[in-house]
């Protein structure tokens, strides 16, 4: 019998994506990171890549500060999180620290740029699917 897993999670993944939007100019931002005029979306996911909270901010809002105001207002979701990974846009000991007395847990930092250098292929033992005629 399979085992179900609990509505809550001890691992999250903290992300944002800038996208343009057709709303007034006080209701948008310029993110000169990705020169986009518009929101920025933060997620948190669980490991399935399910949301577990969201929070839309305008586009110049950087992705730490977006994040932890994404934590501070779903708190409560977080309370058995363990560790947050999170990408090179969520830099600095500031945050980390800031993660550590919100939600009490360890930030992981992801790079990319480590799994492309590595000898090791990382989708060694997947399949390559094409799925372009979905």
């Amino acid at each position: 019998m399979a085992q179900k897993r609990s509505v809550y999670t001890s691992f999250i993944i903290l992300d944002a994506q800038s996208v343009k939007n057709t709303d007034p100019a006080e209701s948008s931002g310029y993110d000169g990171g990705k020169k986009v005029s518009g929101i920025k979306r933060h997620l948190a996911v669980d490991i399935n890549g399910l949301p577990m909270a969201v929070h839309v901010t305008t586009a110049n809002v950087s992705e730490r500060d977006g994040a932890n105001a994404l934590l501070a207002l779903n708190k409560s979701q977080f309370d058995l999180v363990q560790r947050v990974m999170a990408d090179g846009g969520y830099t600095g000991n500031n945050f980390a620290q800031s993660v550590q007395a919100m939600i009490n847990a360890e930030v992981i930092r992801s790079c990319l740029r480590s799994l492309l250098t590595s000898k090791q292929d990382p989708y060694k033992g997947h399949s390559n699917h094409d799925f372009t005629g979905i």
